[in-house]
């Protein structure tokens, strides 16, 4: 090859490592390929929460004519595995299994788990609907088969999302954390983009007969892309060895340690208290654009996408952010921080008449959410020993989730308590009927994020104090160096 040949081959290799997303967090025993193949277990978990919160929210409710009430129940139930994500970790830690591994048993499990869920709920579905011959099978074989099915799948999703992110821990050294949870989340992002378009494409003429294939559909695209994921990711035998396996401490010992000290419980309150606060808006944006705004169903469903779009925007940002060395947990309270106007923009967009301010608003929402989630992640990813990452992660999980579900628990009902409360009274810059209500919820959460913006300052301070001490000794040799050549 000529001189002007490997220097432009080389100009292309040091461009791609620079430009290309996630690239330089690939090491020779993790190749980007490799890796891009772990976070397949994200995208399942993507298509997993598009069609349990999106499609079959909707298609329950409308299509099939189920009590909302009781759609809300079912997709509350797989929030009932959200608190055990800490265990899960946990014994992921501590696994001895007979073939040396201790991720990939766990990731399996709840890659069976999503499946049997899925394979029975579109019976289940229609069971619990009445509809065709299902109609002549007794209510309760509909009420039980249906919640088997959520809480199977509900524990699929948390049982692989765990141990699959503590894997990726194992895999990546602690200066690629950052750049690892931003691709893993983008991938999830993804895939619920993906599915999205998909499940809205396949069930555009619905059928029962066409929601059996699409459900059970998900159900093997879980299997093969779980499958995919774990295979040959993690070596047959832990480097931690046998001996560090045996001395299992227990789950209640292990919380114990893990909690030693204050900063453990403050990092978990940061992470529930900014998640309720971006999450509450999650389940109200399209119904605000809507009944406030009077905004189009085919307007509003694009508003899922704009907020997605925040969310990859705010993950790349988070990325090119850590990688200049800012504190994890300086990105999260910048990410609360953005929430902020984001939250003023979308109350602005109601006596102001702009929508503009409505969209704006909701793209920050989804940018901020962004940043707050990686820097959280990051930091536990970061902070967690190494005999600790599946606890770590999954104490972060259960936290995340739990406070979700909440969220959407607690929007709901504080917007229509708050509308029956409001009825005829005009709030502040011309807030009034269904806009009160709204509006009430939106400054919870605005309340909330000024709470997590507090909450990380003696981190950030701890944070400042640990490197300033790690630079004093080097500080004192450059003196002493000065002074010994003076």
């Amino acid at each position: 090859m000529s001189q002007f040949g490997r220097k432009i081959m080389r100009a292309w290799a040091e461009a791609g490592t620079r430009y290309m997303p996630f690239a330089d967090v690939t090491t020779p025993d993790l190749p980007l390929s490799k890796l891009l193949r772990l976070s397949l277990f994200q995208v399942s978990v993507g298509m997993a929460l598009v069609l349990l919160v999106g499609t079959l929210n909707r298609v329950m409710i409308v299509e099939l004519d189920v009590p909302a009430s009781l759609v809300g129940i079912m997709l509350a139930l797989p929030l009932a595995f959200a608190p055990f994500r800490a265990l899960i970790g946990h014994r992921s830690d501590t696994h001895t299994c007979e073939l040396g591994w201790r991720r990939v048993p766990f990731m399996w499990n709840g890659t069976l788990a999503q499946f049997g869920g899925f394979t029975i709920m579109p019976f289940a579905i229609l069971v619990l609907a009445g509809q065709g011959e299902a109609a002549t099978a007794p209510v309760w074989i509909g009420y039980i088969s249906a919640a088997l099915a959520f809480l199977l799948v509900g524990a699929g999703v948390h049982i692989t999302q765990t141990a699959g992110l503590a894997l990726a821990t194992d895999l990546t050294p602690q200066e690629s954390h950052a750049k690892v949870v931003g691709l893993m989340y983008v991938m999830q992002l993804l895939g619920m983009i993906v599915t999205a378009l998909l499940f809205g494409a396949a069930l555009a003429d619905f059928s029962p007969g066409r929601l059996i294939q699409v459900i059970q559909g998900a159900a093997v695209a879980t299997v093969a892309l779980n499958i995919i994921s774990l295979w040959k990711q993690e070596t047959r035998r832990p480097p931690r060895g046998a001996a560090a396996l045996q001395e299992d401490p227990g789950f209640a010992e292990s919380w114990a340690k893990f909690c030693e000290g204050s900063s453990a419980i403050l990092r978990l309150t940061i992470v529930g208290l900014g998640t309720i606060a971006f999450n509450m808006a999650d389940v109200l944006l399209e119904p605000f654009g809507g009944e406030v705004l009077g905004l189009s169903v085919s307007y509003t469903t694009r508003l899922t996408a704009l907020f997605a779009i925040g969310g990859l925007t705010g993950f790349a940002a988070a990325v090119w952010i850590a990688q200049r060395g800012m504190e994890a947990y300086a990105v999260a309270r910048a990410g609360a921080l953005i929430g902020l106007p984001a939250f003023v923009l979308v109350l602005a967009s109601v006596p102001t008449a702009m929508l503009p301010f409505f969209l704006v608003g909701n793209f920050l929402i989804g940018f901020g959410g962004a940043l707050f989630a990686h820097g959280t992640l990051t930091a536990t990813m970061s902070r967690a020993p190494a005999s600790q990452a599946g606890l770590a992660l999954g104490a972060w999980g259960a936290v995340q989730a739990t406070a979700a579900g909440l969220a959407l628990a607690f929007a709901g009902t504080i917007r229509d308590i708050s509308t029956a409360a409001l009825s005829g009274a005009t709030l502040p810059w011309g807030f009034s009927g269904a806009a009160a209500g709204y509006a009430i919820v939106y400054a919870i959460e605005l309340a909330l994020l000024v709470l997590t913006i507090i909450a990380t300052i003696p981190l950030l301070r701890h944070a400042r104090a640990a490197v300033r001490t790690e630079r004093a000794p080097v500080a004192e040799a450059a003196l002493a160096a000065r002074g010994g050549t003076g």
